[in-house]
């Protein structure tokens, strides 16, 4: 029983860090989805450049690309919160 009121001691204790990494989490993960969406958008820009005429194949797979990047950003979110409550 003396070890686990040490442990829980600790954990009480490192609270604050984890809520630094929750926030530092959100923060890694909002950059990385901009930064994947913006090369997402600088492709299919650059690919409608030099084929117009496939500028509705291009917009749909950019769009479907966006969308999974923007759901494991939205995951990654979503962890941090469940650290930060929990």
């Amino acid at each position: 029983m003396h070890l686990l009121s040490i442990l829980l001691q600790a954990a009480a204790d490192l609270t604050p860090y984890a809520k630094l990494g929750a926030g530092v989490g959100a923060g890694i993960a909002a950059v990385g989805a901009g930064i994947g969406i913006g090369q997402i958008g600088r492709g299919a820009v650059e690919a409608i450049a030099r084929q117009p005429e496939s500028v509705g194949d291009i917009r749909s797979n950019m769009l479907i690309a966006a969308a999974l990047v923007e759901g494991v950003a939205f995951f990654a979110l979503v962890v941090c919160l469940l650290i930060l409550f929990i």
